[in-house]
């Protein structure tokens, strides 16, 4: 057969696959014509940020490297769904890093413990092992795992080689347990340590019918909810959560203790993890930003005890970058008052936290957040939480005792001082 009677031939035969391909596809598309495309939809976050250096005024308190252990950790869902996906992220490693297996299940009561029934392995590409580049993310294959709304979901993680520990969340605000060798699919884990730090969970998204609304809550340690009571999903994002799954519409935590606007603190500037962390989501209908304190008690205080505090136009300056960029991706901003400071870990370590100047710089931006209009909507964090008696300290009975965070109580007032219409009545923000 010459050439060219070889590539005559072949060119038929794919006209004639291509024809009944065309065919089997309209017929598929009538009989389907109305049938929801299913969606991924976001349904829990951890923010990743980089482990810092020994000497930092607040310790890690996660093991400066791993070999050949599982790390089991829990994650409480916003929204449901029938199948579910995991991210790992090892954004601030250095070198690549290995996934040697790794499973999710459902668990069975508050300790390492999950159902067997439950158990599904993850695999990535089809395969049960990933390597993950340095600063980058993978995203697992779909696993089916029918979880519920405000559902816990336990994502274990083997780590076969010598792996340096440089990403990970560092308020988990409930345990997660280190055990030796591939534990991943054991039901009863013998640990042989306990943190409370999320490693290289970075994100679980959940298949839905369409996509779910999505709202992110962009903060520091009072969004990460630092003062809440451990293990019992307590932070104002968890309440507001709760407040919203009926909704079907997803919560996600962007808080990071000791996060900054400005510059870089326990994790990056606002404004560096503003696509990660916010815009990068499916479907992000509102962003609530909680941020500034630490730029304003920060200098002179033991975690930058050389700092120098930042100027108020520098700060409205962060905050309308923040909110022109959310707009130009549709995204509604709700700027949320800075909550009162006095007495601020006093009796702790971190000393120089508080002091009459910084609280004037806070009221004054307060009153900019209050008054400007350049937000969509405003959460005044300040009013509700505020003691009317003495406005420059938290009311007593939403204080978690370090005179900064809010407990319980105060964390539920300031989910409840949200506006749900502020955030899903309006159609996205247009240009």
């Amino acid at each position: 057969m010459s050439f060219a009677l070889f590539l005559s031939r072949r060119a038929r035969a794919r006209r004639c696959l291509a024809g009944l391909a065309a065919v089997a596809l309209l017929a598929g598309g009538a009989a389907h014509a109305d049938a929801p495309v299913p969606a991924w939809s976001p349904s829990w976050m951890a923010s990743s940020q980089p482990a810092w250096a020994p000497g930092f005024a607040l310790p890690t308190q996660v093991p400066a490297r791993l070999h050949d252990s599982t790390v089991r950790e829990v994650a409480r869902l916003s929204i449901g769904g029938p199948r579910l996906r995991v991210v790992l992220s090892n954004a601030y490693g250095k070198a690549p890093l290995r996934v040697g297996a790794a499973s999710v299940a459902l668990p069975a009561g508050r300790g390492p413990a999950i159902l067997p029934a439950s158990s599904r392995p993850l695999t990535f590409g089809g395969q049960a092992s990933v390597l993950i580049p340095a600063g980058a993310r993978v995203l697992s294959d779909p696993a089916d795992l029918p979880v519920q709304p405000l559902g816990h979901v336990a994502v274990s993680i083997y780590l076969p080689d010598d792996t340096p520990l440089r990403t990970f969340h560092w308020e988990g605000r409930r345990d997660a347990w280190l055990a030796a060798g591939n534990a991943t699919a054991q039901a009863r884990l013998a640990p042989t340590a306990t943190l409370s730090a999320h490693l290289l969970l970075a994100e679980i998204r959940v298949q839905t019918t369409t996509p779910a609304p999505v709202v992110v809550a962009l903060g520091d340690s009072i969004t990460d909810g630092a003062g809440s009571t451990p293990g019992t999903d307590r932070r104002w994002p968890d309440f507001l959560a709760a407040r919203l799954a009926p909704r079907g519409t997803a919560v996600l935590n962007a808080g990071i203790s000791g996060a900054r606007l400005l510059q870089d603190g326990m994790g990056a500037n606002a404004l560096a993890r503003l696509d990660r962390d916010v815009l990068a989501h499916r479907n992000v209908q509102a962003m609530i930003v909680l941020l500034g304190i630490n730029d304003i008690s920060w200098p002179g205080s033991a975690f930058a005890p050389d700092g120098k505090p930042p100027a108020l136009p520098d700060l409205i300056a962060g905050y309308r970058q923040l909110v022109a960029q959310a707009h130009a991706r549709g995204v509604r901003v709700i700027g949320a008052t800075l909550t009162p400071f006095q007495g601020a870990l006093e009796g702790s370590s971190i000393t120089g936290y508080y002091s009459p100047a910084k609280d004037r710089l806070r009221q004054a931006l307060n009153q900019w957040i209050r008054q400007s209009g350049e937000f969509d909507a405003v959460l005044d964090a300040d009013a509700a939480l505020r003691d009317p008696a003495a406005p420059s300290r938290l009311l007593p009975r939403f204080d978690s005792g370090d005179h900064l965070h809010p407990g319980d109580a105060g964390y539920r007032a300031l989910a409840r001082a949200v506006d749900p219409a502020a955030l899903l009545s309006h159609p996205p923000y247009a240009q």
